[in-house]
């Protein structure tokens, strides 16, 4: 029996193209986060500060940042977040969107930053 192996990506870059910043010194604490976002579901607008990418297994995501630029990823596909750019992930679509999100992070680092002053605007 073969192994299939398919790699899903390969980057020095966030989706936006910025590079992605150089590793803190020290061990890393590694962090696996499932979410689920009903459909119409937002997240706060937020940001992070730490390495992070994941990959959609069920539905699509629509990443918007603050300043108007926004992506669409779709099942099965992978993506590299922004760092330190404001954001919100929002289910555009009309079944739930299941993402796997893998965080790399000084140990107790947050790995997000909300910014609810800017849910008004």
């Amino acid at each position: 029996m073969t192994i299939k192996t398919t790699e899903l990506i390969r980057t020095c870059e966030s989706w936006d193209g910025a590079p992605l910043p150089d590793f803190p010194v020290g061990k890393p604490e590694l962090r696996v986060l499932r979410l689920e976002f009903p459909a119409g579901a937002k997240t706060e607008w937020h940001h992070h500060p730490v390495m992070n990418y994941g990959i959609v297994q069920q539905g699509e995501l629509t990443i918007v940042c603050k300043d108007g630029r926004e992506k669409t990823f779709y099942e099965g596909e992978a993506l590299v977040e922004v760092i330190g750019t404001v954001h919100r992930g929002e289910n555009r679509g009309l079944k739930p969107v299941v993402l796997n999100m893998f965080y790399f992070a000084s140990p107790g680092a947050e790995i997000t930053i909300p910014h609810p002053e800017l849910e008004n605007e």
